[in-house]
């Protein structure tokens, strides 16, 4: 409240894609589509994971926590983005915007660091087998997660106070269908290259450090599996890591192209493009490529479909 106070605007006004007027209607069907289909696939994720034994290993535990922040992390910005789709006032409150993008931030971050620690756990259970059940225990693997979590909430905190420690006293049009740093940050109507700077630390550390973690840790997963003598062996291994592959290129890929810019004034429309990407299609690629490459999921669902079929049938 005390930041609002100190501002001459009090809402915001989310452009969207208004834009694409005569598009409104197909662009909520399959937008409404798309959230669903993110919501009911990690949610499938979650519940096999509970629900069959065979996945409670540290790999698919840190995979249920990324599906989880995956729910949260849409919820903070697609239910809004559906709805200004059929709104002709579009406006969000300078509090809700920071608080959208404070929750969208730190469950982004924390996405970034969990992939970066899985990444770490395909390390230690290739190249460091008979340490792995130390490495990965479950005391570590909860402070692990725990550490994720609160460390991409403490970076979100910084950021947003960064941004909304701003003034802003000018145009309240945010060129955006959400409260990104990007288009809210250019309507700040003081100098912002202190802020930017801090931002673009901020980003640098988030996405470049744990991308080059990941690096790191698939050259010595790729080294150790090089020497694995039989054909199906190296197989096996490189089939464990290719659906955490396929989610950091395109999640680290298209967040880095938007936050790893040195200055906000930069940016274009085609942000919105590249956002989408990151907030709705990686979402959606998480559960997709973990239930369609993954045999142990395929198989646990399988299984799952298999007893609720034949509950089904005694009731």
């Amino acid at each position: 409240l005390s930041m609002a106070n100190s501002s001459a605007i009090i809402e915001f006004l989310l452009m969207g894609f208004s834009s694409l007027g005569e598009f409104q209607l197909v662009l909520f069907a399959v937008f409404l589509c798309l959230y669903l289909i993110i919501l009911s696939g990690n949610v499938t994720i979650i519940s096999v994971i509970c629900l069959d034994r065979s996945l409670h290993t540290p790999m698919y535990f840190f995979l249920g926590i990324l599906s989880t922040s995956e729910i949260f992390y849409t919820l903070v910005i697609l239910p809004k983005m559906l709805i200004n789709l059929f709104s002709v006032l579009r406006t969000l409150s300078f509090v809700s915007c920071a608080t959208q993008m404070f929750f969208f931030l730190g469950f982004a971050v924390s996405n970034c660091l969990l992939l970066g620690v899985m990444g770490y756990d395909r390390y230690a259970a290739i190249c460091q087998p008979l340490r792995y059940p130390i490495l990965m225990s479950w005391r570590a693997c909860g402070q692990l997660a725990a550490t994720c979590i609160v460390s991409g909430f403490l970076v979100s905190l910084v950021g947003t106070t960064v941004v909304f420690s701003l003034p802003f006293c000018g145009s309240n049009n945010i060129n955006h269908y959400f409260c990104d740093i990007s288009p809210v940050i250019r309507l700040a109507c003081a100098d912002t290259y202190i802020n930017e700077l801090v931002i673009f630390i901020c980003g640098v550390l988030v996405l470049v450090l744990p991308l080059l973690f990941i690096c790191i840790s698939y050259g010595f997963i790729v080294h150790t599996i090089l020497k694995i003598p039989s054909a199906e062996g190296k197989r096996k291994a490189f089939s464990t890591c290719a659906s955490h592959l396929i989610v950091v290129t395109v999640h680290f890929g298209c967040a880095s192209s938007v936050y790893l810019r040195p200055s906000a004034k930069n940016t274009s429309g085609k942000d919105r493009l590249v956002t989408v990407t990151y907030t709705i299609i990686t979402p959606l690629l998480n559960p997709m490529v973990y239930s369609l490459r993954n045999k142990d999921v395929q198989v646990a669902i399988r299984k799952l479909i298999g007893k609720a079929g034949f509950s089904f049938k005694t009731l």
